[in-house]
C-alpha cells in the first residue's frame, strides 16, 4: 500500500446513551435510540439548512474499531463464515469510517437530533450529506 495519509478534522460527535459496544444494535434501524448529532461551531454554517424531516448519512470515526482486522464473521455471529470487511458493515476495519442514514427529529442550535443512530456517545463525526431521492429528473 501506498504510504500516503490523509487528516480528517471532526465536524463533531454523537451523544449518545449507547456506550457499550455489546449493548449498541448492529445496524440502527434495528432498535438504536434517539441521539444528537453536536456540531463544532466552526461549521455552524455548514449546518444551518438541516431541518427536521431531512433525511441524511451520518460518516462517522469508528474510533473504538479495530485497525488490524481484515476478515470476520458477519453480524459477530460465529455460524456465518468469515469473510473481508468490505464485504460487510463491520466497524473493524482499516479505516473505520461509519456510514448512517438517519433521519432529523428536531434543530436546537448546534445539535441535531436524529433517529437510527447506533454510533456510541463520543464518536467523532467526520461528515453529513443528505439523503438523495432514488429517482432523479
Amino acid at each position: 500500500m501506498n504510504p500516503t495519509s490523509y487528516e480528517l478534522t471532526p465536524v463533531g460527535r454523537v451523544e449518545s446513551p449507547l456506550t457499550d459496544p455489546a449493548d449498541a444494535p448492529k445496524q440502527g434501524f434495528e432498535g438504536a435510540p434517539e441521539a444528537w448529532i453536536v456540531f463544532e461551531p466552526a461549521v455552524m454554517e455548514a449546518a444551518a439548512d438541516i431541518r427536521p424531516g431531512d433525511e441524511l448519512v451520518v460518516l462517522t470515526w469508528l474510533d473504538r474499531a479495530r485497525r488490524d482486522v481484515q476478515r470476520v464473521h458477519p453480524r459477530d455471529d460465529v455460524s456465518n463464515p468469515k469473510q473481508g470487511v468490505f464485504k460487510t458493515r463491520s466497524a473493524d476495519r482499516p479505516n473505520p469510517i461509519g456510514l448512517h442514514p438517519v433521519e432529523v427529529v428536531a434543530v436546537e442550535g448546534n445539535r441535531i437530533r436524529v433517529r437510527n443512530l447506533e454510533a456510541l456517545d463520543g464518536t467523532p463525526i467526520i461528515d453529513v450529506k443528505p439523503v438523495l431521492p432514488a429517482t432523479r429528473t
